[in-house]
């Protein structure tokens, strides 16, 4: 009853907190003006734009409606500019002329022209590199205030007098391009993003709608996916962000299970469910799939980035900054927001093909499998066959966008993709013939759209479905063992692990903006995630020659509700302006574990029959070694009706969030979340930001803030039994739920939330065509979720050994994230650019919460060296780029510092240092078609080789660049 009692106080001072919050706030009024004027709109009315003016200067406008259209929809952004500046691109954008008297500002209607000069029309067209129409773009006489805006298609009609009259054409996010017209009467324009991407509006991080990410009081990177995916051959969203993103790390998996099937993914080294992922601003739903084995988040969940086609998304923003009191649970590492593509009214897309080079860089000895260009196929029977190749993993994908307009300002926009990618096999020791990267097939299809209600109201909706069929090879069964049945394998076989992996997803709601200046957003979101195993190449020992070789092994899923409410206000008279957003969130979750046939995860006795009493029933042994034949599928054991499970759990939190710009060049922002869990109780965090301008082209900018992260339903309750291998010998393992009386046995507690104090500073920087990051991190986690050691639990049944899910370390964490770009004109249709992006990262285990159990086995040297091995402790790219009209090239190096793991013998493995080099052309063939060719990992690099105790079992773990190798490609862009 007290705690109860405690959690309503709690709650009722937080809706206390945020009503007197609200008042407050309401009620000021302004204090200070602006000398300069600072705006960022996309597609607003112009009387909106005029009256942020006047708030920002106390100029007061005078025009006759009539004459002045205030409700044509413009974008425009000024950066710190003198009023009469402002008025100037203002007058060419609206197509008016102004006279300022005094603090009035009189706007007239642009009268038809008299003198007597030659005119001539000139027509044209704005579009981007992939040829899609920028409608509203600016083009403007140079020296004048005459010009025009693109239409919807992208063209322009433009009057000249003069041939020597040069045009100067820009858009928000994009290099402004002067041109010489001359006697020319047509003109298409191709004008390319802008290369550090800092000045776009972002919406992750702030809530102002105003506020730009050079603005920010905290790091957050924006990447343009069109840039992106067409200057490599990367075909996933996990592997491009992996080059793009200084302190995002994500690799192929090999012999991990359902990590072969789901990359994990990390920022700035901690764990994959510590990193919370937004779609257009929504929580985004996590995998069913949690990471037991020896990998990258080892005992996380993690969102699947690969279940969203890449074709889909418009830009990536990355809020690199502790946000839990912003956005909730998950955002310790910080925020991952996907913002969907909303084009119309074209056709783009893409047909690509890839493959690896097979010829692996290392001293292998003779006989190693998949060895010399060999390639590792298989049979019915799952042996290895080798057949001379130089090249595998050919992968093919074909993605298609398409959009169409609703009203005047709706859209609709969809998007397809397919999949296609054959296994890549390294080399691996006996005991691990299909060591490699999963086989994938997969179908992607995502939409977003847009529907105007009336002139202030609109509803959206997004979502889609993404379908993989996968393909991975487990540990080899070598002869002898109890494990095989020679009358089926005689050689031996490595059993596959395939999945069919279903992740759905869809939000809708109702965006408002209402008389008084309130904007209100009402959203629904739901997401499921399904993952079911079938194992083939495999059998039952216990059945012996009456054993299948293909099962159906259960599964596992996830599903969430998330119910939104979101309310805000620009005040523009509160000092230089002042930005209240709050709300609340109903969050439910659902996970299911479901069993396989009875096969898949049964041990039989001599008569066939399922075994249900062991002191009756006899188990049978292997001819040969004499040993008990072990019941299950071999390469994954099957859920079982004992691992069957449906939990579910919900949450409710309040949020306030403030901005102040208290100056022009101050800016002050707070948040602060309480949050109720079903399962372990109520957090309240904060968060307070500050920047400083101090100068027009330098901010400096720190937050400081608290986080948490509630334990996963998967890690409260996922369950086991599992075959481990160790320095390739079998071992029967039980992971068993945290909530179990087994569990309980060992000294285990229940689990509990993460907390976590995180701190930046940092700054940001222009001069001329230079821009700079640099930010600065730490973050202290206390109770961090993690799997345990292998204990000895000979008191088990059928069982080696037993881990759990605990609250079981301390960590602290500091670093730094460099950005730098540099991008020049070098003639009217040429241009060169540089960015060098890094990150360096210290991660330090302060803790361990072992009690009285033995350390080595609850948290030893192994267990210690994956997680500090989430991410190198530093990664540098160095990308340039040049491009001229119909070509372009970019030509990447990426550093990965020296990963250091423990082996199965607890003998440090080092992997040294490692560049890569990434090389791609592109050639625009036509107005319509784009060719790029290149290379991923050109000098075909690899990890340090190890030995036979390395978790692979291959001669690398996926550590640094993975272990695929040289990627060559070839993509055929289209836009019609």
């Amino acid at each position: 009853m007290a705690t109860r009692r405690l959690k309503q106080i709690n709650l009722k001072i937080m809706l206390n907190l945020l009503s007197v919050f609200f008042i407050a706030f309401q009620a000021s009024a302004r204090t200070g003006s602006s000398t300069t004027i600072e705006l960022d709109y996309e597609n607003v009315p112009l009387k909106r734009i005029l009256k942020d003016i006047k708030a920002q200067t106390n100029y007061s406008f005078f025009y006759n409606v009539k004459e002045i259209d205030d409700t044509k929809k413009i974008s425009f952004r000024a950066n710190n500019e003198a009023i009469d500046q402002v008025l100037k691109k203002l007058a060419q954008k609206a197509a008016f002329n102004f006279e300022i008297n005094g603090k009035q500002i009189v706007l007239t209607k642009i009268s038809q022209r008299t003198d007597t000069l030659q005119e001539r029309e000139v027509k044209g067209s704005v579009k981007d590199i992939e040829g899609n129409p920028l409608s509203g773009a600016s083009v403007v006489i140079k020296g004048t205030t005459t010009g025009a805006q693109t239409d919807f298609d992208g063209n322009f009609t433009l009057t000249l007098a003069d041939e020597s009259a040069i045009i100067i054409v820009s858009y928000i996010g994009f290099e402004t391009k002067e041109i010489s017209v001359g006697n020319q009467s047509s003109l298409d324009v191709i004008l390319k993003e802008a290369a550090a991407q800092l000045d776009n509006v972002v919406i992750v991080g702030s809530r102002n709608p105003n506020r730009t990410s050079t603005e920010t009081a905290t790091a957050v990177d924006v990447i343009p996916m069109a840039d992106v995916v067409s200057k490599t051959g990367k075909i996933e969203v996990n592997q491009l962000l992996q080059y793009a993103a200084p302190s995002f790390n994500a690799n192929k998996q090999s012999g991990s299970d359902g990590a072969d099937h789901i990359d994990p993914a990390s920022l700035r080294g901690l764990g994959p469910d510590q990193t919370l992922v937004l779609i257009n601003g929504k929580r985004r739903h996590q995998s069913s799939l949690i990471n037991v084995f020896g990998t990258r988040g080892r005992g996380n969940t993690g969102t699947d980035l690969n279940a969203i086609p890449a074709s889909a998304i418009k830009r990536i923003e990355i809020l690199r900054d502790g946000a839990s009191a912003q956005y909730g649970s998950d955002a310790i590492a910080g925020v991952i927001n996907i913002v969907l593509k909303d084009r119309t009214d074209e056709l783009s897309g893409s047909i690509s093909y890839g493959a690896y080079n097979t010829n692996a860089q290392g001293d292998f000895p003779d006989g190693t499998p998949n060895t010399d260009g060999n390639r590792l196929d298989t049979e019915r029977d799952g042996n290895a066959i080798g057949e001379d190749q130089s090249f595998d993993g050919g992968s093919i994908k074909f993605a298609a966008n398409y959009g169409v307009k609703i009203g005047e300002e709706g859209y609709a926009n969809f998007t397809t993709e397919y999949i296609a990618k054959n296994k890549i096999l390294r080399p691996g020791f006996d005991f691990r013939r299909g060591f490699g990267e999963a086989a994938i097939d997969g179908f992607n299809f995502f939409g977003n759209v847009n529907i105007p209600v009336s002139e202030n109201t609109e509803f959206y909706a997004f979502g889609g479905r993404n379908y993989r069929d996968t393909d991975a090879f487990a540990f080899t069964r070598n002869n002898p063992t109890e494990r095989n049945v020679v009358s089926i394998y005689p050689n031996g076989f490595t059993p596959r692990i395939t999945s069919n992996i279903i992740d759905n997803s869809v939000s809708a709601g109702i965006r408002t903006e209402m008389e008084n200046g309130w904007n209100v957003d009402i959203s629904n979101t739901f997401g499921k995630n399904l993952f079911h195993y079938f194992i083939k190449g495999s059998l039952n020992a216990s059945l012996e020659e009456t054993s299948p070789v293909d099962f159906d092994a259960g599964g596992h899923s996830l599903s969430q509700n998330v119910t939104n409410l979101d309310i805000s206000k620009f005040y523009e008279d509160i000092m230089e302006g002042m930005n209240l957003a709050f709300g609340a969130e109903y969050k439910t979750e659902n996970f299911e574990i479901f069993a396989g046939e009875a096969s898949s995860y049964g041990t039989f006795d001599i008569d066939r029959a399922l075994i249900t009493n062991p002191a009756t029933q006899t188990i049978p042994t292997d001819p040969i070694t004499g040993e008990q034949r072990p019941g299950g599928s071999q390469g994954f054991p099957g859920y079982s009706p004992a691992n069957e499970i449906d939990r579910s759990r919900s949450n409710v939190s309040l949020y306030g969030d403030l901005e102040l710009d208290i100056t022009e060049k101050f800016l002050v922002s707070g948040a602060a979340r309480f949050e109720y869990f079903s399962d372990f109780g109520s957090t309240t965090n904060g968060k307070l930001a500050a920047r400083y301008k101090a100068t027009e082209n330098i901010n400096i900018r720190g937050s400081v803030s608290s986080g948490f992260r509630a334990p996963s339903l998967a890690q409260i309750y996922y369950n086991l039994k599992y075959t481990d291998f160790v320095s390739g010998q079998a071992s029967e393992s039980l992971l068993s739920p945290n909530n179990s009386p087994v569990t309980a046995s060992f000294g285990i507690g229940p689990l509990k939330e993460e907390k976590a104090f995180n701190a930046a500073l940092g700054f940001t920087a222009k001069a001329g065509n230079f821009t700079a990051t640099v930010d600065g991190y730490y973050i202290d986690i206390k109770d961090r979720i993690v799997l345990t050691g292998a204990f000895p639990a000979p008191q088990i049944p059928n069982v080696n050994s037993a881990q759990f899910f605990v609250n079981g370390v301390d960590t602290k964490t500091t670093g730094l994230d460099v950005i730098l770009s540099y991008k020049n004109t070098l003639s009217e249709d040429s241009s060169f650019g540089a960015t060098f992006l890094a990150n360096f990262n210290n991660m330090k285990i302060e803790n361990i919460h072992n009690g009285s159990l033995d350390e080595s086995t609850y948290f030893g040297p192994r267990d210690k060296a994956f997680l500090l091995a989430s991410a190198p402790d530093s990664k540098l790219n160095l990308n340039l780029t040049y491009d001229k009209s119909w070509f372009d090239t970019s030509l990447s190096f990426t550093h990965f510092s020296e990963i250091e793991l423990i082996d199965y013998g607890l003998v440090p493995d080092y992997y040294g240092a490692k560049t890569v080099t990434d090389l791609n052309f592109g050639f625009q063939l036509s107005e319509s078609l784009k060719l790029n060719v290149g290379s991923n990992n050109l000098f075909n690099v690899y990890p340090d080789q190890q030995d036979a105790d390395s978790d692979s079992g291959g001669y690398w773990d996926a550590v640094q660049m993975g272990f695929a190798g040289a990627f060559y490609y070839a993509r055929l862009g289209f836009t019609f």
